[in-house]
């Protein structure tokens, strides 16, 4: 006589929105926590830079990991949505959104985006929305004035948040882009960088990466997990957790409001302004 097989086991990571070490060990505690009340087997992994995210993203035993909208709408395979995660703070008005802040360097001479021009400009990844796509499209109305380049140069792919901001304190680059939420946890968890850096400008909001499962995710582990994210906000035990995380909850992901990231790519594409430049 057999026994039942061991239940599968699925990985977890938010490498995204883990930008400091006490960020990166407040999601382990939400993972713990999810794998707990949903009954899922969770793993963390990491899977820090410089691994592709794409490898992860990939992966046949993942179970709740980050992803930005704009890879996700441009790619075929895509994985299973989970759940979008709801920022705390005034930018956000409750709701599953983000915005890039454009930032330099607290010493610089720079008090607004335009001071920057002519100067060096980084960013994260051409297939990112907040380094890349929404950076684009804040600046393409100066495109379509000035018909030129902006900037002497272009620096990247920088690839993450805080690779940007050790390009700006090293003064690489001039301005670079910074994802509202994951600047947001760098704040929270390194308060000594608000004096290091200043933001000039900030780009309109667009729907937040999102937590995905693999694509042959069984149904019934997707919903357990969903519907365990979606009582965070309700979770007493959490609320130090939430704090940690600059988090008030999660909730269902709509994918068609994603369209707008292929929409902004379309409209900078038409006019020639494939690259923030």
């Amino acid at each position: 006589m057999t026994g039942r097989p061991p239940a599968p086991r699925y990985v977890a990571n938010a490498r995204m929105y883990s930008p400091a070490p006490g960020a990166a060990a407040a999601w382990k505690g939400l993972f713990a926590w999810l794998a707990r009340e949903s009954g899922v087997d969770l793993d963390v992994v990491d899977h820090a830079f410089p691994l592709a995210l794409s490898d992860l993203w990939a992966r046949k035993d993942l179970g709740a990991a980050f992803m930005c909208g704009f890879p996700f709408m441009l790619t075929g395979d895509r994985p299973r949505p989970v759940a979008a995660p709801i920022p705390s703070g005034a930018l956000y008005g409750g709701k599953p959104v983000y915005a890039t802040r454009l930032a330099v360097g607290a010493n610089t001479r720079f008090q607004s985006l335009e001071d920057t021009f002519g100067g060096r400009l980084g960013y994260t990844a051409s297939d990112s929305h907040s380094g890349y796509n929404a950076l684009r499209h804040h600046l393409l109305p100066y495109f379509k004035r000035h018909g030129a380049k902006l900037y002497q140069k272009s620096v990247g792919p920088l690839t993450t948040p805080r690779r940007v901001i050790e390009a700006l304190l090293a003064g690489d680059i001039d301005v670079g882009p910074l994802d509202s939420y994951a600047l947001d946890l760098m704040l929270r968890h390194d308060p000594a960088l608000a004096s290091q850096i200043r933001v000039v400008a900030t780009t309109d909001l667009a729907p937040i990466p999102f937590l995905v499962a693999a694509a042959d995710c069984p149904d019934e582990i997707i919903t357990r997990l969903q519907a365990t994210l979606l009582t965070l906000a309700a979770a007493p035990a959490c609320a130090p957790l939430r704090d940690r995380l600059c988090l008030d909850t999660f909730a269902p992901v709509d994918i068609a409001v994603y369209d707008l990231m292929l929409r902004w790519d379309n409209e900078a594409r038409c006019v020639g302004y494939a690259q923030p430049r």
